[in-house]
C-alpha cells in the first residue's frame, strides 16, 4: 500500500529529528501502536528545524516540536535529551550533543567529560540520564512529559550499541552500559522509554481516532 493511501486511514507522526539512532529507538517503542504512520524529518527535506535557543529540555523539545508542527502542518513528535552529571553542575545537560564542540563525534564528547571527571571519586560518578518529548499539532503544544534515568558513569567505553554516553552509562540495578544491554533492553528501561510511556494514551487515542 503506497504512503498516499496509508494517510486514509492511519495517523501521521512526525518525529522531529534526523538522527538515526533516535529514529530506530523511536520506530521500536512505538511498533505496538496500530494505524500510525512514522515519519521523521528525513521525510522533509526542505524543512530546516530551528536552533536549539532554550534553556532547559523542556524549552528545547517544545520549540521543535511546535514549529516543525506549524510548518509541515502535522502532528509532531520532539524530544530533547541529555546527560546531567551533579557534581559537575550539571554539566553536559542540553549541550551534551555538542558538548566537546558544535561538531563534536560522540566519542569526542565521551572523551571530553571523562576528562573532566578524572578528578572525581567513585561517589560523585553519579548521573542520569534526562528527556523531554514534546507533542504538538499545527495548532500548538499539546503535551510535554519527562523521564530519568539513574545511574553512574565508568571509566572508559563498554560496549559496541547505542550511542551518545551509553557506552560509560549503567543504570542503577545494573551491571552492564546501556551500549553492552542493547538496544531491546534500553529501549524497556531508559529515559526515553519512561517519558514516551506518559504518552503512549494520548497516542493511542490519536491512532484510534483517525
Amino acid at each position: 500500500m503506497t504512503r498516499k493511501a496509508q494517510s486514509l486511514t492511519t495517523f501521521k507522526l512526525v518525529l522531529a529529528t534526523t538522527n538515526g539512532h533516535k529514529i530506530r529507538e523511536f520506530r521500536g517503542m512505538l511498533k505496538g501502536l496500530e494505524n500510525l504512520d512514522l515519519l521523521s524529518l528525513s521525510d522533509f527535506s526542505h524543512y530546516t528545524p530551528p536552533e536549539e535557543t532554550g534553556k532547559t529540555f523542556e524549552e528545547n523539545a517544545t520549540l521543535k516540536a511546535v514549529t516543525a508542527a506549524k510548518a509541515l502542518q502535522q502532528w509532531v513528535l520532539a524530544e530533547d535529551s541529555g546527560l546531567v552529571v551533579p557534581a559537575l553542575k550539571g554539566a553536559p545537560g542540553i549541550f551534551s550533543a555538542r558538548y566537546a564542540g558544535e561538531n563534536a563525534t560522540d566519542l569526542e564528547n565521551r572523551k571530553k567529560l571523562l576528562n573532566e571527571m578524572a578528578h572525581l571519586t567513585e561517589e560523585d560518578r553519579q548521573a542520569h540520564y534526562v528527556c523531554c518529548i514534546a507533542l504538538a499539532s499545527p495548532e500548538g503544544l499539546k503535551k510535554c512529559v519527562h523521564g530519568i534515568c539513574e545511574g553512574f558513569l565508568i571509566a572508559q567505553d563498554k560496549g559496541s550499541s547505542g550511542f551518545g554516553y551509553d557506552p560509560i552509562f549503567i543504570k542503577h540495578g545494573y551491571n552492564k552500559t546501556f551500549a553492552e544491554l542493547g538496544d531491546t533492553v534500553k529501549n524497556r528501561i531508559s529515559h526515553r522509554r519512561k517519558a514516551l510511556d506518559k504518552l503512549m494514551n494520548t497516542l493511542s487515542q490519536l491512532c484510534s481516532t483517525t
